[in-house]
């Protein structure tokens, strides 16, 4: 288990940036008002996901198992979790997400589904094994019964030179 772990950490397909627009992005760096053109939803979804990566290097899997849809997919390199899944390698240390530095991040409203991109550095321990990655990631939230839930979480690699 370890070794698929950390294969999937270390193993993965590049993908271009180029998804966020000026007028969604939102930097860490800067204070947290609204990008020029985006709405209080947006910045919910925003503040939510952010709250998830927090929540994550925490493993406050209590916060996470409320947060996650029951039938969420979670796509790692290589390999794809279920939200048990997801949930018990948080829990077991099999991954920590330690930190995610947040250098973008965008949100796009389809009706009641809110698909946040977002390009970040994550320093993470994998099978024990401390490795630093740039990703885009790609979260998928629904609304239900009045609450926003993760439905999907997809890390995609990104090769930098």
């Amino acid at each position: 288990m370890k070794a698929t772990v950390l294969g999937l950490c270390l193993s993965m397909a590049s993908a271009p940036w180029s998804f966020a627009s000026p007028a969604q992005a939102t930097s860490p760096k800067e204070a947290t008002p609204p990008a020029a053109g985006s709405t209080n939803e947006e910045q919910e979804v925003l503040s939510l996901s952010k709250e998830k990566w927090r929540w994550m290097s925490e493993r406050n899997v209590d916060a996470l198992a409320a947060l996650f849809h029951e039938k969420a997919v979670f796509v790692h390199m290589g390999g794809t979790m279920s939200r048990d899944q997801e949930l018990g390698v948080i829990k077991s240390g099999g991954i920590h997400y330690k930190h995610a530095e947040i250098l973008e991040a965008s949100v796009r409203l389809i009706g009641t589904t809110a698909i946040v991109l977002s390009r970040i550095r994550l320093d993470a321990v994998v099978g024990g094994n401390e490795v630093t990655n740039p990703f885009v990631v790609t979260e998928v939230y629904v609304q239900e019964g009045g609450t926003r839930k993760l439905a999907a979480l997809s890390f995609t690699r990104l090769v930098t030179r």
